[in-house]
């Protein structure tokens, strides 16, 4: 059968951070599994709609990226998201890959980048390995947040940086809880006055720029405000090579699940 990989990430209209983070992903995906055929998908459209006019770029949609698969032949396909979190954007890929899953002989999604303990714990010394504080620094990651009950995911991810050892890093996020107010009370109980932030998202677009580190309504100015002296690493996690890993990791794990698959049905056929 012919193989093919779609790649499904959210998207960002940030040329410089898609191609440190997104690219970069897509690139080695493509040169672990060379049997496979690479394809791109964003999920928001409103990302789609503003590279195709400020940039002429024309990127897929899931559904356009399935249809295109099945045009070029292929059969076999594996869908890995570069989502965070199972939120609101995974379940709307899902619905997306049931309208169009009869073109194809076996479709296998794999899993975003918090699926289990271990990618918790994966993701964790990925960025702290990589990532260094000053003295009497506290690192606060700012993520997406959402209304979907996968929003758990962050207050579980600050509970588990701290399990590990890292008790200087505080996880907020722009849209739900925690938020930034969280953050602070947890900064002044900490009685630390220097503050790193990093985007926790796959790139350091939108959010990052403005919600984070913008100079007017932004957690940065917000947290100077208050006498916080800050320092931004605009860094999106697609750039952490160990995150990247987690991904491949994710795909390889469908593949040998896909293999198991087909040897149990042999088994029980007596093959």
């Amino acid at each position: 059968m012919k193989k093919g990989i779609l790649v499904v990430s959210f998207g960002t209209s940030h040329l410089d951070t898609m191609e440190k983070t997104i690219a970069v992903i897509e690139r080695e995906i493509a040169q672990k599994f060379p049997e496979c055929h690479i394809y791109r998908a964003f999920t928001s459209r409103m990302i789609i709609r503003r590279l195709k006019k400020a940039e002429a770029m024309d990127i897929d949609t899931v559904e356009q990226a399935l249809r295109r698969m099945a045009a070029d032949g292929i059969e076999d396909v594996i869908v890995q998201p570069t989502h965070i979190i199972n939120g609101i954007e995974n379940d709307r890929m899902m619905e997306d890959l049931m309208e169009d899953m009869s073109c194809f002989r076996r479709i296998r999604v794999g899993r975003p980048l918090l699926s289990s303990v271990d990618d918790y714990k994966k993701s964790i010394h990925a960025v702290m390995d990589r990532t260094e504080l000053y003295d009497d620094e506290m690192l606060v990651l700012m993520g997406h947040g959402t209304d979907h009950h996968a929003n758990s995911a962050y207050p579980t991810l600050e509970y588990t940086f701290h399990a590990l050892g890292y008790d200087r890093v505080l996880v907020g996020t722009v849209e739900n809880f925690p938020d930034l107010k969280n953050v602070m009370a947890k900064l002044e109980i900490a009685g630390r006055k220097k503050v790193a932030l990093m985007p926790f998202m796959l790139v350091a677009g939108d959010h990052a720029k403005n919600d984070m580190a913008g100079e007017e309504d932004s957690w940065k100015s917000e947290l100077e405000e208050e006498g916080y002296e800050v320092r931004v690493i605009m860094k999106g996690l697609g750039e952490f090579e160990g995150i990247r890993r987690i991904f491949l990791e994710h795909i390889e794990e469908t593949m040998e699940k896909g293999a198991e698959n087909v040897r149990d049905r042999n088994k029980s056929a007596g093959v």
